[in-house]
């Protein structure tokens, strides 16, 4: 949401990009969470499938601006 406002597509694909990032940074402790015994297995496969999805998400969502902004 935070970058939506922003005049360029360009800006707009930086916030993506920090999306993903943020999305990377989270997988991350999902994982150390899983490994420390804090999640189950079965809600482990559940988040990292969603994650899965948004970053689907996020990919298409820079390639179609950067196809616009070409």
């Amino acid at each position: 949401a935070e970058g939506s406002s922003r005049e360029t597509g360009g800006d707009f694909l930086r916030f993506l990009n920090i999306a993903y990032g943020s999305l990377c940074e989270l997988e991350t402790q999902i994982i150390i969470s899983k490994n420390c015994g804090y999640i189950k297995e079965s809600d482990y496969k559940v988040i990292m499938n969603k994650s899965l999805e948004i970053s689907k998400m996020i990919s298409s969502y820079s390639k179609k601006i950067k196809n616009t902004n070409v």
